[in-house]
């Protein structure tokens, strides 16, 4: 639950009055903050602000602290309209004293290393800040909080939900650097800030298919639908696509076919079967996949899992799985595929010992229909770029990866191009195999193909169903 209040009302854990100017008792990572606000803000020092009552530390379910609200002027100059500025405290380490993050030191990133902003354009008439924004990013800081993965400029976020529960066709969000906050390095690390831009369904779908960064280029050229600055407008009813059509086959479809797509994975309703072994075996994947016990992914697995959903994969120029000790790494950079597949080569990561690769010799893959649709993306934008693509299931361990011949570091091999660690199977498909599938699959792109759907290839001893979201809600799937 949280409350509306000024910045003046705040008060630090010492319980010792917290004005701006008594710095010496203001948490160092909030006052970090505080002040790079200050210096975009020098007319208001004292914002409103929506505070949690029961702060996360104290066992409440908001992580952020407090989510500051400016008023912003704009730029009439540049045609940039008012708005509002939202700015989060608590993705960050704000105090240094272990009660949120853990403090590594004043090199690497405090806490998950950003703070999430906003930007909302002001209705005429409107005096005071809508609030909805700030409990918007009170749900993305849970979802950093629980699945400790952090955002990055590009990324995208499905809502699947107008963002300010109206009947807004804004219901998907982009992430980008904030134009005008500048990162900051704290007593406690680094922080940068990430700004939330709300997007139509259809732009989703194409930072989907390409990149984040090449949807985001094209909403900053089209003043209405977010301007230089990506000023979210809840009252946008056009896409940029219903503004300027030539936008989707010039740039977007362009942009895939030379640069094909940076999304390398998706958390996803998905499952998969060995069929190579009798049900009743008991080392059978079904058991894995389907069972109501299934076996655990080891921590260096998941770890390995994670990296693959990062954005950013392409290590010395080459595509490569992320090794399983590895650090995380950036972006996605465009690359040609000649780059990709010949260039010089990282090291192949060794499997994790304790777990036992298993070829397989023929599978069964299981998708709804929402991650159904994202494998011709899965095919066209990534393995022919020679890329990698990993659907992690969201319902347990569950991790499918398709890899191309010219990723580094994958246990499917050309030989065995169906191998499972645990319940993690990778697929490695030739670029012929995945001109064929292409041709087959190519009525999944609509999310109005009916349901069940079923392909197969009985020579390469592959399925691949496409199911209805109750298959996968039920515990036997």
């Amino acid at each position: 639950m949280c409350s509306r209040v000024g910045m003046d009302e705040m008060r630090p854990s010492s319980g010792a009055a917290a004005h701006l100017g008594l710095a010496s008792i203001f948490p160092p990572g909030l006052q970090a903050i505080y002040g790079e606000c200050r210096r975009l803000y020098s007319d208001q020092a004292n914002p409103l602000q929506v505070t949690a009552i029961v702060k996360y530390w104290l066992g409440g379910p908001d992580p952020l602290d407090y989510i500051s609200m400016y008023r912003n002027v704009g730029c009439p100059g540049q045609d940039i309209p008012e708005h509002w500025h939202y700015v989060s405290l608590g993705l960050s380490d704000l105090y240094g004293d272990n009660r949120v993050h853990e403090f590594t030191g004043q090199e690497g990133p405090s806490g998950f290393g950003f703070e999430l902003t906003f930007r909302l354009k002001r209705e005429t008439g409107e005096t005071a800040p809508p609030t909805w924004p700030a409990e918007l990013m009170q749900g993305l800081a849970r979802y950093v909080f629980q699945s400790e993965n952090t955002f990055c400029s590009g990324d995208h976020i499905s809502w699947h939900c107008p963002l300010d529960n109206s009947e807004s066709r804004i219901q998907h969000m982009l992430l980008t650097e904030d134009p005008q906050l500048q990162p900051v390095q704290t007593p406690f690390g680094h922080v940068s800030y990430l700004q939330i831009v709300g997007v139509c369904t259809e732009e989703l779908q194409a930072a989907q298919q390409w990149n984040g960064q090449g949807i985001l280029d094209l909403l900053r050229g089209v003043h209405i639908a977010g301007g230089p600055w990506l000023i979210t407008d809840m009252r946008r009813g056009e896409t940029i696509f219903d503004i300027d059509p030539h936008l989707q086959q010039e740039r977007v479809d362009k942009g895939i076919e030379t640069d094909g797509s940076n999304l390398s994975g998706v958390s996803a309703k998905c499952a998969w079967d060995d069929l190579s072994r009798p049900p009743e075996d008991e080392d059978d994947s079904r058991s894995i996949c389907i069972g109501s016990q299934p076996r655990r992914l080891s921590d260096k697995d998941t770890e390995q899992i994670r990296e693959a959903l990062r954005k950013g994969l392409e290590i010395n120029s080459k595509t490569v799985l992320p090794p399983i000790s590895s650090q995380r790494h950036g972006h996605d950079r465009p690359q040609s595929r000649k780059d990709s597949l010949e260039s010089e080569s990282s090291a192949a990561i060794v499997p994790h010992e304790l777990v036992r690769t298993r070829q397989l010799e023929s599978v069964h893959l299981k998708f709804n229909q929402e991650s159904g649709t994202l494998l011709p993306l899965c095919l066209r934008g990534r393995l022919l770029h020679g890329r990698h693509f990993t659907y992690k299931s969201i319902n347990g361990d569950t991790a499918i990866t398709f890899v191309s011949t010219g990723v580094e570091g994958a246990f499917a091999t050309e030989e065995h191009p169906y191998a499972a660690h645990g319940p993690w199977l990778q697929i490695l498909l030739t670029e012929e195999f995945v001109e064929h599938m292409l041709a087959e699959i190519q009525d999944l792109s609509s999310h109005e193909s009916k349901l069940p759907k079923e392909y197969s290839w009985p020579d390469k001893k592959l399925k691949i169903s496409v199911l209805p979201d109750a298959v996968f809600d039920s515990p036997l799937q």
